[in-house]
């Protein structure tokens, strides 16, 4: 099993975990820390010498069926990713898992040979409000959330969840930050956090990238804010620095993208199935992975995002396209956004299983008119279109009205 995500999402911790509770042992070894390690992999990948060795190594027993070994950061090692191959078709009785946070990165670089159809691929986002709601001991709470989803009735602790929603945009979900907020209830404390992440993956940059790369990089990522904070949050090269141009900076855009740091929603011309015959790959808005993240990059305190006044609204409208974004990428939904020759502009359309193209139109407060919504169902006639606010559960007019807090419930 390959383990994927941005860095900091927990892989290693979930790997170490499942591990220990399902297994008689785990070897657990870091490819990006230990030469010593990557040089087993480089005589021949038989997978028989390379257990011995591993074994011999960590001092440990590897016992068929009974030990998980885990390989984390793997994309620093090219022959252990193509080992993954040979475990898979001359030693299955071993159980392997790997976790890799620039893996997309290093085989664009690299040309690494990948082991295509022998690994269950899996990806780890940062944690979603519910899983933030577990972590702070809220668990039941968005349990009620899914029946009023289930039934579209209104919740009757709407504001308590709309409180907490306010505070998971500014603590995000990244497991550090949270962690720092579940035990300290400290915006502080976790706004420390979350810059050192931001380090981190500033950090990864010069690891993996060449100078001009990096570079480049780290300013395509310091400029999401500035991007988002605009009234129109279209992607712009100029807004990184005057004069810059598309062909300078589309291999940065493919890097953070690739390595699990920024969502891109591109736009279509269309409401028309299929979606990806009407996208324009060259109009796209960008989101950071985690809210948090965000929101500490902007540099927002706490109490504005909070308890927030209207001279804000623009803003936090951003920021709640940002959380409204990441919760469509977590479900599994390709969102893209629809705008007409006017100004008329849907913030998000996706198809349903069912083959409907399904508008949703995100506001960050309960002002919900759109005559955009409106352009768009007069002209595509869409079965039902979603409005997520901050307003209570309802279903009237074919538009179902969700709440900020319960995005994640939606699944197609």
């Amino acid at each position: 099993m390959l383990l994927q995500g941005a860095r900091q999402v927990g892989k290693t911790y979930i790997l170490l975990t499942f591990g220990k509770e399902h297994y008689k042992n785990v070897v657990y070894v870091s490819l990006e820390e230990s030469a010593g390690i990557r040089a087993i992999f480089e005589r021949d990948l038989n997978p028989e010498r390379i257990i011995k060795e591993l074994a011999a190594k960590t001092g440990q027993n590897i016992l068929p069926a009974d030990t998980l070994i885990i390989f984390d950061e793997i994309q620093a090692c090219e022959q252990a990713l193509t080992s993954l191959k040979y475990f898979a078709e001359k030693a299955p009785q071993y159980h392997v898992a790997a976790a890799c946070s620039l893996l997309g990165v290093v085989v664009n670089r690299e040309k690494y040979s990948f082991p295509v159809g022998k690994v269950d691929m899996l990806h780890l986002y940062p944690m979603d409000f519910e899983e933030f709601l577990w972590a702070i001991g809220q668990e039941m709470l968005y349990n009620l959330v899914r029946e009023s989803y289930e039934g579209f009735t209104p919740l009757s602790l709407h504001d308590t969840a709309m409180d907490l929603y306010r505070i998971y945009l500014v603590v995000g979900g990244m497991p550090r930050a949270v962690k720092e907020y579940a035990e300290k209830r400290d915006f502080d404390f976790v706004l420390a956090a979350q810059q050192t992440l931001n380090d981190s993956f500033i950090a990864d940059m010069a690891k993996y990238a060449t100078p001009v790369e990096t570079t480049r990089n780290k300013a395509v990522w310091e400029s999401i804010p500035a991007q988002l904070a605009k009234e129109n949050h279209k992607f712009q090269y100029k807004i990184i620095k005057t004069g810059a141009r598309a062909k300078d900076y589309e291999n940065a855009m493919d890097w953070l993208t690739t390595a699990g740091m920024i969502n891109k929603c591109a736009n279509i011309t269309a409401g028309i199935l299929p979606l990806k015959a009407y996208e324009q790959a060259d109009i796209f808005k960008v989101y950071m992975v985690d809210t948090g993240l965000l929101c500490s990059k902007l540099n927002i305190a706490a109490n504005i995002v909070l308890y927030t006044p209207h001279s804000f609204d623009g803003i936090k409208g951003a920021i709640a396209e940002n959380y409204i974004m990441q919760a469509l990428v977590v479900n599994g939904i390709k969102p893209y956004y629809w705008s007409s020759p006017g100004k008329a502009e849907v913030g998000f359309v996706f198809q349903d299983k069912q083959g409907n193209v399904i508008p949703l139109e995100a506001k960050s407060s309960d002002n919900v008119r759109s005559k955009s919504l409106r352009s768009f169902t007069d002209i595509y006639k869409p079965p039902y279109s979603i409005r997520v606010s901050s307003k209570n559960f309802g279903f009237e007019n074919s538009i179902k009205s969700i709440p900020l807090y319960a995005i994640g419930c939606l699944e197609v």
